[in-house]
């Protein structure tokens, strides 16, 4: 298949684009690389270096006439979306909606679309959560995704798009970004590699800080092989359906670099959830994934990944 890929520069959408490539397909990257990088980028993959609200999309969809498109591409930070709602929006709604658009006009047969577990459900009351729970958003992030789903049943009906929506949990892995507000997995494993304190967010009655489903990266980009062909019109959760507060997530990662390096306590932020856990059944039954790699061994491997890159 010829499967255009936006984000695909980025810390997920790569691996995405290294499976794509391991199984045959032909993968066009689109990225304007505001937080991708080029060197994530595997060889083998045409790129466009393009932002998803450029008119210009919709000329590269009438060039390459893809099969398939995986939209990763995102501001991805439930507090900076909080702080900037509008630019959220500008990508995260009228971005996709570019996106979406020029793909109705071009063929495609089918959308992949990442959106999110934890955010579209807010502070769910069942734990794991199923796809069946009904939504509630706290964020612009989480408002803009769900948003993204409903765009793509108007597509649906309208044009006859197929689609299916990613709900992603915790995404955790090699090549994430530890500068940035998202990726606490990143951000806690470079800080401790530098000898330097690291922060957890939490509630005053939950000193521990919240609860995350995390999962690694390449069960992730195996889910995206995975919709190529299944699943259709319908919202799948990829996540572990495991809980992790943020204390045993920091201490697991402090154990396996070797440090008893004590972490800063911070105030929970804005837009910050209590707790998210995600339902993986529908995915097991519709997609035929489940995660492969424990938290234990895919924060091993990432530790790994940063250790060299210091």
């Amino acid at each position: 298949m010829k499967i255009l890929l936006t984000g695909g520069a980025g810390f997920i959408g790569s691996h995405v684009a290294e499976t794509y490539l391991r199984a045959g397909h032909q993968v066009i990257v689109l990225d304007n690389l505001s937080s991708g990088k080029l060197e994530n980028l595997p060889d083998g993959v045409k790129f466009y270096l393009l932002d998803i609200t450029s008119k210009e999309v919709e000329r590269v969809m009438e060039i390459e006439k893809p099969d398939i498109v995986n939209h990763h591409a995102a501001q991805i930070s439930v507090t900076v979306s909080a702080r900037d709602p509008i630019t959220d929006a500008r990508i995260n709604a009228l971005g996709l909606l570019n996106v979406l658009n020029a793909a109705s006009k071009s063929g495609v047969k089918k959308f992949i679309f990442i959106s999110s577990g934890g955010a579209i459900y807010g502070e769910a009351d069942v734990m794991p959560t199923p796809e069946t729970y009904p939504p509630q958003p706290l964020s612009p992030y989480g408002i803009h995704k769900f948003l993204g789903e409903n765009y793509l049943r108007f597509f649906n009906e309208e044009y006859g798009l197929k689609s299916i929506s990613l709900r992603y949990a915790n995404v955790y892995g090699p090549r994430q970004d530890p500068f940035g507000e998202a990726g606490v997995v990143a951000i806690f494993i470079n800080r401790l590699l530098r000898g330097e304190k690291a922060t957890i967010y939490a509630y005053p009655d939950e000193p521990e800080g919240m609860t995350r489903d995390y999962v690694y990266v390449k069960d992730v980009a195996r889910a995206n092989l995975m919709a190529l062909e299944k699943g259709e019109n319908t919202v799948v959760n990829i996540g572990t359906g495991k809980e992790t507060k943020t204390r045993a997530l920091y201490d697991e990662i402090a154990s396996i670099i070797g440090t008893n390096l004590e972490p800063e306590k911070g105030k929970a932020r804005p837009g910050d959830l209590r707790a998210s856990c995600l339902d993986n059944s529908r995915a097991r039954e519709m997609l035929s994934w489940e995660p492969g790699v424990n938290l234990k061994k895919g924060l091993k491997e990432t530790v790994d990944f940063f250790k060299k890159s210091l």
